[in-house]
């Protein structure tokens, strides 16, 4: 052949392998958006600190310990794997997807997701802590009011701060209680041991009655609008919702993982805390988030389920609205136009 001949060859067989080339490139690009879109839900819809490799380790722990032992599991073990649980729920194809990858493929990808999870809360707390200066604003109309670009203005040096983040047990307004708190005394430590009374229907709580209201506040449904809806959903929170995707929306209000986030994330917007931590001062934001699952997970019996049920049927009304689809029997479908027309034709 000639050499005109064997450098067109040349030439082709090198274009083919720069088509491959860009190929591969465009595929691992497509992949690493996928795992990081996809990693956008972990912190919202399975958990806020625990990381990924721990809910796996566990979950690959516990498969062993049953082939070979019966020992009973650790409270903090239980919750690891109701949290692999949680995201096997939340992303179906991450469970199968890990038995085909090896382990550097594996590493890849939770490093992707792990990306994502982390962009999508710090997105959130940076938007609420815009949002809840506005919403506290509107609401109780402090004077000077609170400003949506400085967090040193929040926390306990704020008067209606420090009331949202009063423990229930205390009363904010005895000057006693409020200087204790500001000083930090032994007497009034503020710590995830307490519920804060922003987490209160009215913001008040019965002391001899702490479930009450407990869960019910404005600021909260505003809250998790915001997240899990839109934004421009929250601008009220007195009526039930719109409806608006309700047949599909109903089923993820009533996920038991979506509302600690947002009790959290609140939390940390009324604080006077500039940037994300575990630790604010005597307060650990891990052990609040646990405490918050912990009353979902651990029902102690038949009473206490019901009320939950009750207060998750209330979420969803008050985020999505109240569905009537059941009400549609066929008696009534039948006098309906499109029935109604097509009997007429």
């Amino acid at each position: 052949t000639s050499t005109k001949a064997r450098a067109k060859r040349r030439i082709a067989a090198l274009e083919e392998e720069l088509e491959t080339l860009r190929q591969d490139r465009g595929t691992k690009q497509r992949k690493t958006t996928y795992y990081v879109a996809q990693g956008r839900a972990i912190r919202r819809m399975v958990v806020l600190y625990t990381s990924l490799e721990d809910l796996i380790n566990e979950n690959d722990r516990r498969y062993e310990s049953l082939r070979l032992t019966d020992d009973p599991s650790t409270l903090e073990q239980d919750n690891l794997q109701s949290g692999y649980i949680e995201l096997a729920r939340t992303l179906p194809w991450l469970h199968p997807k890990l038995g085909e990858l090896d382990h550097e493929e594996c590493e890849d990808m939770l490093r992707k997701l792990k990306k994502g999870a982390d962009a999508a809360r710090g997105d959130d707390t940076s938007s609420l802590k815009d949002l809840v200066a506005g919403w506290v604003n509107q609401e109780f109309r402090p004077s000077p009011l609170i400003r949506t670009d400085d967090k040193h203005s929040r926390g306990f040096v704020s008067d209606i701060c420090g009331k949202l983040l009063c423990p229930a047990e205390w009363d904010w307004d005895q000057p006693r209680v409020k200087a204790g708190i500001r000083d930090r005394t032994l007497e009034y430590i503020v710590s995830e041991n307490s519920w804060p009374l922003f987490m209160y229907e009215n913001y008040r709580a019965n002391g001899d009655n702490l479930e009450e209201g407990f869960l019910k506040s404005k600021l909260l449904v505003l809250a998790f609008k915001a997240v899990f809806t839109s934004p421009s959903s929250a601008k009220e929170a007195d009526g039930d919702g719109d409806g608006a995707d309700i047949l599909e929306n109903n089923r993820r209000a009533r996920q038991k993982s979506d509302q600690p986030k947002v009790k959290t994330c609140v939390r940390f917007a009324l604080s006077g805390v500039s940037s994300w931590r575990t630790v604010d001062g005597d307060f650990d934001y891990e052990i609040f988030w646990t405490n918050i699952v912990t009353f979902f997970e651990v029902v102690p019996g038949p009473v206490t389920r019901r009320k939950m049920n009750a207060l998750l049927e209330w979420w969803t009304r008050k985020v999505f609205g109240t569905n009537h689809r059941q009400d549609l029997t066929p008696e009534v479908v039948s006098q309906m136009s499109v029935n109604a027309l097509a009997e007429q034709r």
